[in-house]
């Protein structure tokens, strides 16, 4: 069982930084590939990023790659993102998730989920 809680979401201008934080609770934490994933209103949950168990390999979408970077503490129990050049589009809530296995940027593959953050980016 994992227990995930996001943190750092905010209002901010376009081209402005944020970092969310995910906490995981468990002592498997390290044995989870982790990911980001955002839902627009009135649109589908998207994805946006995965790292691998060791932190050693990740997938970007092409709508962020370049301008957010994800990172992982294993010893921390934490999943950072850290989010550049923020665009309108970026708004969304945002949620971390948790996969056993190999990186995926399926939700289905993901089979715990924090409660979100809420990021908007104003123009």
């Amino acid at each position: 069982q994992v227990q995930l809680v996001e943190s750092g979401g905010g209002l901010v201008q376009a081209g402005a930084s944020l970092r969310l934080s995910c906490a995981a609770s468990g002592r498997t934490f390290s044995s989870y590939a982790m990911g980001w994933f955002r839902q627009a209103p009135g649109k589908e949950r998207e994805f946006v990023v995965v790292i691998s168990t060791s932190g050693g390999s990740s997938y970007y979408a092409d709508s962020v790659k370049g301008r957010f970077t994800i990172s992982r503490d294993n010893a921390k129990n934490m999943v950072y993102l850290q989010m550049n050049s923020l665009k309108p589009e970026d708004t969304a809530v945002y949620y971390c998730a948790a996969a056993q296995g190999g990186i995926s940027s399926r939700a289905t593959t993901f089979k715990y989920w924090g409660q979100g953050t809420q990021v908007t980016v104003s123009s």
